[in-house]
């Protein structure tokens, strides 16, 4: 049974459709990284999935049930999601945010328990940041708060997790961190959909890319096929000589003990 499929899918808003005819499937313990320019559509798809738009046409399903009717509750309890960039107005410590990723299994008005808090510790820990903890959210540096938010979604403990660009704000030591976990947790059995402007940071992580161009998807396949020169100058319109040499020609990809 697949964690994600999605069928015929249109999306965007009420007056403004960003794509169309999507289909896509993600089963448990698979990586697939979505590569396209900026403003073909994966971050608007991205919130569709989560439900936060409702689809235009087509359907969503979620460990094989229909999503159209579930609450942000059943949603929250599947899908966990790291946002490309998240600054913060309230002076929260590290540790409260991420216990707020137990929000969804908590009772109405209930406050988070000592096993909640081990697991919000054992995320921050997992992702080498559990000395923030105590730490003021909003004075971290924006690649510390991405950790967190990315220790937030694991402490919510759920079967999917949706990670738009996640590395974008990450210093190169950071990058090779965050691949390592989404790594660790497809061994893990976790399904990973994330977007990426990097195709080195999908050779090293996904097992299938899905390329997006103009809100259509134009290719999917294994990273070591899909990813060629002439398919990523057409993606990105760009000369294909003037692209930069692969950065795994001569590294073992990291997570590649599967």
């Amino acid at each position: 049974m697949s964690v994600l499929e999605i069928r015929h899918l249109a999306f965007g808003y009420p007056h403004h459709t960003v794509g169309r005819d999507m289909h896509l499937r993600l089963d448990a313990g698979e990586v697939v990284a979505l590569l396209g320019p900026n403003g073909s559509g994966k971050t608007t798809l991205f919130r569709t999935i989560l439900g936060w738009l409702r689809p235009l046409a087509g359907e969503i399903q979620i460990g094989g049930e229909s999503a159209a009717d579930w609450t942000r509750v059943r949603m929250a309890q599947w899908l966990g999601y790291v946002p490309q960039i998240h600054s913060g107005f309230f002076p929260f410590t590290t540790m409260d945010i991420v216990l707020m990723g137990r929000t969804a299994h908590l009772p109405l008005f209930g406050v988070p328990s000592r096993h909640d808090r081990e697991l919000a510790l054992a995320a921050l820990d997992q992702m080498g940041a559990a000395a923030l903890a105590p730490r003021i959210y909003t004075e971290l540096s924006g690649g510390e708060r991405q950790l967190v938010l990315i220790a937030r979604a694991l402490a919510q403990e759920p079967r999917l997790l949706v990670m738009d660009e996640p590395t974008a704000s990450l210093d190169f030591g950071n990058q090779i961190r965050v691949l390592d976990q989404v790594a660790a947790l497809r061994r893990r059995g976790m399904a990973v959909l994330m977007s990426t402007h990097h195709p080195d940071h999908a050779r090293h992580v996904a097992d299938r890319v899905v390329l997006i161009k103009h809100g259509r998807k134009v290719g999917e396949g294994p990273p070591t096929t899909a990813l060629t020169t002439a398919v990523l100058s057409e993606l990105y319109d760009i000369d294909a000589a003037r692209l930069p040499l692969p950065l795994w020609s001569s590294a073992e990809p990291l997570g590649a003990s599967r």
